[in-house]
């Protein structure tokens, strides 16, 4: 069922608030890069939709060493638009069902095969992050709001949705969800990196799975 699915990775921004001058899919983490992790948890999935924009050379020459079959799509306005833009681009010429996933996010390896068979979701997490989306759920785990003020859990991605049902947008991936809710939730264990805090608890994080 997962093969019938196009996952869409969102690499194409800057970056600017982590403070390092390069794109987070090169973080590097245990001694790989960023981008390699998420292709190792993606490692099944015959359709892989890299978005890029802020040093895509460097990151479509990463990319290549593990996927050769990655299909690239630039975001040319990367530096006015978030990742509501990536995921549309992404998603344009993709399967019927798209997962969004952001190019700063970690999944536990685990959790991520509940990601690969449900149809439409939102995945969230504990809270962790610094600057965190949060997503208000009901006694049923499903996503009813999000908030950047307060919630039950953090939004982190990945989201499963029909490509179809995606309108343009210049903001972020939880903007194109809001007119879909409520939509069924999945609990996850995941690490956003948003600033360099974020990027020391996504080492442990990663380390914790071995």
């Amino acid at each position: 069922m997962s093969s019938a699915k196009s996952v869409i990775i969102s690499c194409a921004g800057i970056g600017s608030r982590l403070g390092l001058a390069q794109t987070k899919a090169l973080l590097n983490i245990e001694g790989k890069s960023l981008i390699a992790w998420q292709l190792e948890l993606f490692k099944d999935i015959e359709d892989i939709r890299i978005v890029v924009g802020f040093q895509a050379k460097a990151v479509i020459k990463e990319v290549l060493k593990y996927r050769k079959d990655a299909i690239f799509v630039y975001n040319h306005n990367y530096f006015e638009t978030k990742t509501g833009a990536s995921f549309y681009l992404g998603a344009k010429d993709a399967n019927e069902y798209v997962i969004e996933y952001d190019g700063d996010l970690l999944v536990h390896p685990d959790d991520i095969k509940k990601c690969l068979v449900e149809e439409e979701y939102i995945a969230y997490s504990e809270k962790t992050s610094d600057e965190a989306v949060f997503v208000r759920t009901d006694e049923q785990g499903n996503v009813l709001s999000f908030s950047k003020k307060d919630g039950d859990y953090e939004w982190t991605g990945p989201a499963c949705i029909k490509k179809s049902k995606l309108k343009y947008s210049t903001g972020n991936v939880f903007n194109q969800l809001e007119e879909h809710l409520p939509m069924k939730g999945i609990k996850i264990r995941a690490q956003d990196i948003d600033t360099y805090e974020d990027y020391q608890r996504a080492i442990d994080f990663v380390r914790g799975w071995k």
